[in-house]
């Protein structure tokens, strides 16, 4: 059967939508219309390298990066695993930002990059020589970016020390900044750094870093008086870093032991020695820690022979002046008097003493109850002076007696008014003396004392008029003043 044109014109047509239909497939790119960036961080931080990665995208097609001050990056994409392509993003602006390939965007937020300060000083530094103290400031890890800005150094009171501009350091991530500190006498020396932070890291603050100065500049420091004299004893120092080294010292003379191991305790050793030869010597310290580590230091002095010349004590009261040796002085019963002391030999000066007082470094307190005291004031001698101890006596003044009493103060009263002067358990004052209660004007005929079985002193007011009434408590030889107490009532 022959087809008729209309016919064959209709099956023209759909072939040819067909044919057309083909080519518009062909020609669409090659993507799923969900193609987006995919693995991107929320929050991002600054200097991290961050690995991107998106399904059915084009290779080839950039991933367009857009930041919040309008900036754009484009990153090259790459054939990853199957149907995906891949880039690499380190985010360089601090703020909202987006990723987009494909039409389709993906946002974010990029923010600081955390940082830590640290102060390095070392353990040890000689005086007077200048020490180098370096200060580093570290992005966060994996982050590469280096910190710029300032660092500023205190001390440990707070004292600005330093302030210094950072320099990009020789790792990922890291800016450092130094300086030479010069100590100017023996001590510790602490540090501690505060970086100031920028738009794209954030500020932080350095642990404390301590630092000892000594003359020796070594971590061991033995401390001995520039001249020693024969037959005077002298104390040898030495002074370990840091403090909580755990061993023992042993000291030499001209490299021969005199001392056995002296325990090392909160970084100090001490030995007592005696010069028994003139001329010019090294003394020296060596230690050894609990954990095997050792060290050694040495110290030239000049022993001189005698004559030995006695110490001098200059013991002084404040508001009255030095003391004399065997004097006598009185300081007030029941108080605290703290004294000044020196040497001619510059050593310390320390207190003892036999009786009632107590001696707390240079501070006598004397008892309230008075008394005699008998102060020894010692010096160990050295620098060419001769160890010496001078007496003192001190008498303590009299001590006041007081007590709780329950009469009320003078004044008008009601006729008829029973007043208690002593209630129950009142009857001692601080010395243990018992009050005795008589009445000086008005007895009888305005009042009259009354004692209940309760152990309280009551006063009756009988009459009308003036009432005076008197406690008394006897004192105590050479210890304690008499006690009185006087009340006026009048009706």
């Amino acid at each position: 059967m022959r087809e008729s044109r209309r016919s064959r014109g209709i099956i023209a047509i759909a072939t040819s939508a067909l044919a057309l239909g083909s080519l518009a497939l062909a020609a669409a790119p090659a993507q799923a219309l969900g193609c987006a960036v995919g693995n991107v961080p929320n929050p991002a931080l600054i200097g991290v390298q961050y690995n991107l990665s998106a399904l059915e995208c084009e290779v080839g097609q950039p991933i367009v990066v857009t930041y919040a001050n309008g900036a754009t990056a484009s990153l090259p994409t790459f054939n990853g695993a199957g149907n995906s392509v891949v880039a690499s993003w380190t985010p360089n602006v601090v703020g909202a930002a987006s990723l987009s390939i494909g039409g389709n965007a993906t946002p974010t937020t990029i923010q600081q990059v955390p940082t830590s300060s640290v102060v390095n000083a070392p353990n040890t530094a000689q005086v007077g020589v200048a020490t180098k103290i370096t200060v580093t400031v570290q992005s966060q890890s994996p982050s590469t970016y280096p910190p710029t800005g300032t660092v500023t150094v205190k001390d440990g009171q707070g004292n600005v020390i330093q302030k210094m501009g950072l320099t990009n350091g020789p790792g990922a991530g890291q800016a450092y900044a130094y300086w030479w500190f010069t100590a100017p006498s023996t001590g510790n020396y602490v540090f501690q750094a505060t970086y100031s932070g920028d738009a794209n890291a954030s500020g932080s603050t350095s642990a404390q870093d301590i630092m000892y100065a000594s003359p020796s500049g070594n971590t061991i420091t033995l401390t001995a008086p520039g001249t020693l004299t024969v037959g005077v004893p002298t104390t040898l120092t030495a002074t370990l870093v840091p403090a909580n080294i755990q061993g023992s010292v042993g000291f030499t003379y001209n490299g021969q032991p005199i001392s056995a191991s002296v325990p090392i305790v909160n970084g100090v050793a001490t030995f007592n020695w005696t010069p028994t030869a003139p001329g010019a010597a090294t003394l020296g310290a060596n230690y050894m820690t609990n954990g095997g580590a050792s060290g050694s230091t040495t110290d030239k002095v000049n022993i001189v022979a005698g004559p030995v010349q006695s110490d001098v004590i200059t013991l002084t009261q404040p508001g009255f002046g030095p003391w004399a040796p065997n004097g006598t002085y009185s300081l007030p019963s029941g108080t605290s008097t703290t004294l000044t002391a020196s040497s001619l030999a510059g050593a310390p000066v320390t207190l003892t003493e036999t009786g009632p007082c107590q001696i707390n470094g240079l501070t006598i307190t004397v008892p309230a109850g008075g008394g005699q005291c008998n102060i020894q004031a010692k010096s160990p001698g050295g620098n060419g002076y001769a160890p010496v101890t001078y007496g003192f006596t001190v008498n303590a003044g009299l001590g006041q007696q007081t007590a709780t009493i329950a009469a009320p103060l003078s004044g008008k009263v009601n006729k008829g008014r029973t007043i208690i002067l002593e209630a129950p358990g009142q009857s001692d004052t601080n010395a243990g003396q018992n009050i005795n209660w008589s009445i000086t004007k008005g007895k009888g005929s305005v009042c009259k004392l009354v004692y209940p079985n309760d152990g309280s002193v009551n006063l009756k007011m009988s009459g009308k008029g003036k009432c005076t009434v008197k406690g008394f408590a006897p004192g105590i030889p050479n210890q304690w003043a008499p006690y009185q107490v006087m009340r006026t009532y009048h009706t």
